[in-house]
């Protein structure tokens, strides 16, 4: 099987539509339901069912368009990863979400910078959950993570410290002034509910808390007294005015990771990975 083939099937079982999948690739119909015709019989079973009306998977087409998903997808990161490699001076992708500790980064980035032959380090902002297709597609080669709110399957990790969480409230609510809160305190406020937060298919869950995707916006929407949020120590260590941090004592610990893909080769991603695990 071929690439080329490969990403014929992946447009047309994602498009589920012929004409939508040729103009994705950018060629004619025809050529394309002759490819994907010659595919199945060189695999000796059907991928689609067509009829006039629509186009459905079948069990065996599902089964290769999961795999043919990863193919793509590795084949993908293996050139991204080979271009940043093969410069005259090369660089590495490092994937934070916004809030990550600032203090935690500059260490991080001062000591590697340190190191014989280090690379440049490229920082690469995400959103809650985006941390898992940048590394499986190559647009980031290592990645800080936050357990257990961000999922690390799939991925290899080692672990660089963990702290507790702080509530982040307007300075002006009656909490504000405690020297610590407990969950019950702070996520039964009727005037201040929890904000949530995307989950991996992008979709929100249900509840009345403002919607958020970053600290920036999250930290706005507290200050005007719509939302609250607990979230680790460090992302709430520079407050601007108008905002509260207080301990939460009985909420879970927060770990920080450092995640990279399994089957990674990078020497610079090595060497950052053995300065991460050293401060």
């Amino acid at each position: 099987m071929e690439l080329r083939e490969l990403r014929y099937f992946v447009a047309v079982a994602e498009e589920l539509h012929f004409g939508k999948a040729a103009q994705r690739l950018g060629m004619a119909q025809p050529p394309l339901s002759r490819a994907i015709t010659q595919l199945e019989r060189r695999l000796g079973t059907a991928l689609l069912e067509r009829t006039s009306r629509k186009v459905t998977l079948t069990a065996a087409g599902g089964v290769l368009l999961a795999e043919g998903r990863t193919i793509l997808s590795a084949v993908t990161a293996a050139e991204r990863r080979t271009r940043r490699a093969s410069t005259a001076h090369p660089s590495l992708v490092l994937a934070v979400k916004s809030g990550t500790a600032g203090e935690l980064l500059t260490k991080l980035l001062d000591a590697y910078a340190a190191e014989p032959g280090a690379a440049t380090v490229e920082l690469l902002l995400c959103e809650a959950h985006q941390h898992q297709l940048l590394l499986q597609d190559g647009q980031a080669d290592v990645a800080l993570l936050h357990l257990p709110f961000d999922s690390t399957a799939g991925l290899d990790t080692e672990t660089l410290y963990t702290e507790g969480q702080v509530a982040i409230l307007p300075a002006s609510h009656p909490l504000a002034s405690r020297s610590q809160i407990r969950m019950a305190d702070v996520t039964t406020l009727p005037e201040l509910p929890m904000a949530r937060w995307p989950g991996p298919s992008g979709s929100y869950p249900e509840g009345p808390g403002a919607e958020v995707r970053n600290l920036t916006q999250l930290f706005q929407l507290v200050a005007l007294g719509r939302t609250t949020v607990v979230i680790p120590e460090s992302a709430g260590a520079d407050l601007h005015r108008g905002l509260a941090a207080v301990p939460v004592l009985d909420a879970p610990p927060v770990t920080t990771v450092i995640a990279w893909p399994p089957h990674s080769r990078l020497r610079t991603v090595a060497d950052l990975i053995r300065v991460a695990t050293r401060l």
